[in-house]
């Protein structure tokens, strides 16, 4: 007699005769604040690095190019702080993005040594570019939430950063 086959789960939510119920695929509201926030974030960067690449570019690339828009000024060092990066890493994508001809990188006028990177005219373009199909993602991915939610759930999320030396990496 040839042995059988296990037995395919069912194709739909139906609860299996013989293992139960199906838990669900997901998290769900009452588990781990971290799980939820890392699902979240996925969801997110699947959706904003969607738009990205259809302007030939990376999420880590629209995250450095928004970066220089809302913290020009910066020396690469602090840039790497702000987003939470080293600085191999860092250097790494300027370089990528310069060569593109879509960051320049200045001399410190207060020390000589350190790089102040900023947007090209051309950077900035398919950074505005990619900032309104973002937002179109962003606002997609959050219509199911109700309006009212999303200006205290920005509060609540920027007051976890905000609570910590440590912003961690965003790229």
């Amino acid at each position: 007699m040839a042995p059988t086959a296990p037995t395919p789960p069912p194709a739909d939510d139906r609860p299996d005769p013989v293992r139960g119920p199906r838990p669900p695929l997901g998290p769900g509201p009452d588990s781990e604040l971290t799980w939820l926030l890392h699902r979240a974030a996925q969801r997110m960067h699947t959706a904003v690095g969607a738009q990205a690449a259809r302007h030939g570019l990376t999420l880590r690339d629209h995250i450095v190019l928004s970066a220089l828009d809302k913290t020009s000024g910066l020396t690469q060092i602090e840039l790497g702080q702000a987003l939470g990066v080293d600085k191999t890493t860092l250097v790494a994508e300027l370089d990528r993005l310069e060569k593109a001809g879509l960051v320049e990188r200045k001399a410190d006028p207060r020390d000589r040594r350190a790089r102040i990177p900023a947007l090209t005219d051309a950077g900035d373009r398919v950074r505005a570019r990619i900032a309104v199909d973002a937002t179109a993602a962003e606002t997609a991915a959050v219509a199911s939430v109700d309006p009212a939610l999303l200006r205290p759930l920005r509060d609540a999320l920027y007051a976890i950063i905000a609570a910590t030396d440590d912003p961690g990496s965003c790229i």
